[in-house]
């Protein structure tokens, strides 16, 4: 297992870029914007840090080979947040995802979004935090009993 990243959203990402990279020294490695999904994710390093000169998805911190990094998501739909809102989820790369969720759920951990898709799932801590698991390189071909179970709670 590898230390991918944090995501937190922001309410405006030009006021949060001048924070983390203009004051406190983040460098961007990575941004994506999805016009469907209406949302740009903008990928930050600490400044001693490398990341190479991966592809995208290496530098959003899916191959578990580079520094982990911090996800800004800004929706572009204003949203106000609370409680807790603006924290996204951590998030981990393991080598089989699914091998790695049925030790989990032999474990008695509930996999609140299967890695219907082979390539993604979510739980949640004791605490209610969302942990985000990626599938190390290209998604798993999609299998059972993965492909039909349905999401349990929210993540």
């Amino acid at each position: 297992m590898h230390y991918l990243h944090t995501m937190v959203r922001v309410e405006n990402l030009e006021r949060a870029l001048d924070f983390y990279c203009g004051k406190l020294g983040l460098e961007e490695v990575y941004r994506h914007s999805n016009e469907k999904g209406r949302f740009t994710n903008v990928f930050l390093k600490a400044p001693g840090d490398s990341v190479g000169e991966a592809p995208a998805e290496k530098k959003m911190g899916m191959s578990g080979s580079v520094a982990p990094v911090l996800e800004l998501t800004y929706n572009w739909d204003a949203e106000k947040y609370a409680g807790g809102r603006n924290f996204g989820h951590l998030a981990y790369a393991v080598e089989n995802i699914y091998d790695y969720c049925k030790n989990l759920m032999e474990k008695g951990i509930i996999i609140n979004r299967p890695p219907r898709d082979g390539r993604m799932a979510f739980i949640r801590s004791p605490d209610g935090i969302s942990i985000e698991l990626l599938q190390i390189g290209n998604a798993l071909a999609p299998q059972e009993p993965w492909k039909s179970m349905p999401s349990t709670g929210t993540w």
